[in-house]
Parts: structure tokens; sequence; C-alpha cells
């Protein structure tokens, strides 16, 4: 049973707006035009491929959890229920291929970038984003909480043999690795503005860091969880009350290779 087995609607009543704000530039950096054909790997609840729809892109959206494929279908057209790394898609189908926060959460990160690239035209775009380490604040608040309640953190799922670095240049690397060229990775910084009853959804539903390390838990530890993270959220709050968490991403994106001839 996958990680997001069941959980796509507190998904997209959480993390989905927290991930949306990186879609236009991904699309962007991925070549977004009328008349391109786009992959979005990894769609969630459809919002990258929604945007690449109405900015006029054929699009194919795929999803590995059939609840985020069943709610992406309301805004897609067509979405697909298959995962990383091996995606029943023919080579070469696509002028671009985005991946927003998807390769990060496969076992083999290396090997899930190089379907994408599989999946690209000779010359066309292909586009992800990662979260960063060391972990901006809005992460780091549940490393914050999980350290003061005694939790530990569930393991990777990736082997170490396997992982990459979470800077610039280890997901440059990343997609290096799996053959683009003219390979570039930047940072994106914003506030995640929310509330505090609506950002403890993901981990009482056990998504994320500390969802994953509350799985299990007896209910006196995620009492003591959730009273541990209302008083570190207290530090972000605004003057209306509103709780606004500075955070960041890793945008990387390059080029297929061409045919050599």
């Amino acid at each position: 049973m996958g990680k997001w087995t069941g959980r796509a609607a507190a998904f997209a009543d959480s993390y989905a707006h927290l991930c949306a704000y990186t879609a236009p530039t991904l699309l962007s950096a991925a070549g977004l035009a009328p008349g391109i054909r786009l992959l979005d790997v990894g769609t969630g609840t459809g919002t990258v491929a929604a945007l690449a729809v109405a900015g006029g892109a054929t699009v194919t959206a795929v999803d590995a959890e059939p609840g985020m494929v069943e709610l992406a279908r309301a805004v897609v057209p067509e979405v697909l229920h298959a995962g990383l790394p091996d995606l029943p898609l023919p080579d070469a189908a696509f002028d671009a291929v985005v991946a927003n926060f998807v390769v990060n959460h496969v076992t083999d990160p290396g090997r899930a970038v190089a379907e994408l690239v599989r999946l690209t035209t000779p010359g066309g775009r292909v586009a992800v984003t990662v979260w960063p380490h060391p972990s901006p604040p809005l992460q780091q608040l549940w490393n914050d909480v999980m350290a003061a309640v005694g939790l530990t953190p569930a393991p990777s799922i990736i082997p170490p043999s396997l992982n990459f670095a979470r800077t610039a240049e280890g997901v440059a690397g990343l997609l290096t690795g799996a053959g683009l060229r003219d390979v570039a990775c930047h940072t994106i910084s914003w506030t995640h503005r929310t509330d505090v009853d609506t950002w403890w959804i993901g981990p009482a539903n056990g998504m994320g860091a500390l969802g994953e390390a509350l799985a299990g838990q007896d209910a006196a530890t995620v009492a003591a969880a959730r009273r541990t993270y209302e008083r570190l959220a207290a530090g972000f709050l605004d003057d209306d009350g509103a709780l606004a968490l500075p955070t960041a991403a890793l945008l990387a994106s390059g080029r297929a290779p061409s045919v050599v001839r």
C-alpha cells in the first residue's frame, strides 16, 4: 500500500496548496507554449496539469495513487493511473515533461529521472522540483516538533547508494546523470499562508515528516505533538492570526539530448 493511499482528499486540503506555488515557474522552465505536448508526472490533484491546459498545451497526467487520479480527472482531460519508474507511454512522446515534488518520493531517483528523459522528444525540456536541505522554516517546524516530543523520523525510502543531495548541485547532478543537457537549478522562496488547524491536516493524516513519525503512536503522543506544534507555530502567526511559514524549493531543468546521426 502506497504512502498516499486514501489520503488524496487530505492532501487536497493541505499540502496541495503549498505545492501549487511552484507550478507557474515549473511550467515556464519546461517551455510551456500553446500546442506543445506536455506530460505531468505525479500530478496529484492536477494543479500543474490544469495550468498547462490553460496555457494551451496538450496535456497527459499520471499519478500512482487512484484517489489522486480521481481528483485530477475533474480538471484535466487525460489522467492515467501509473507511477515511476516505468510509465506505460512511448519513447519521445512529449515535448516537455514535468514532475512537481515527485523525485523525492521514489526509491530510485536516478532511474525515475531517466524515465522522464526517455519520454521527452530530442531537444525537449524536463523540469522538476524538490524540497531542499537544510530544511526551510516550514519544514523545520515539523522537525522541531518531533525533537521536542521525542519522535524518530521515518527512514528514507531511498537507499543511501541511490540518494542525492538536496542542494542545487545535487539536484543538477541528478538530472545531468540521467542524460539531460544544459541543466540549471535555482531556489524559489516564498511564504506559505494558511491557518493552524488546516496545516495540521497533513500530520493528522500521516503525511509529511511529522505525519509519518506519528503513524502508530498512541493518542497521548499525538496530543503532545499537537500541543507542541501549536506552541511553536505561534511564532509564525501574522497580526491577523494567519500562519505565515517561509519555505523554499529547488527547481531544476534541462534539455533532452538531440538524436546523434
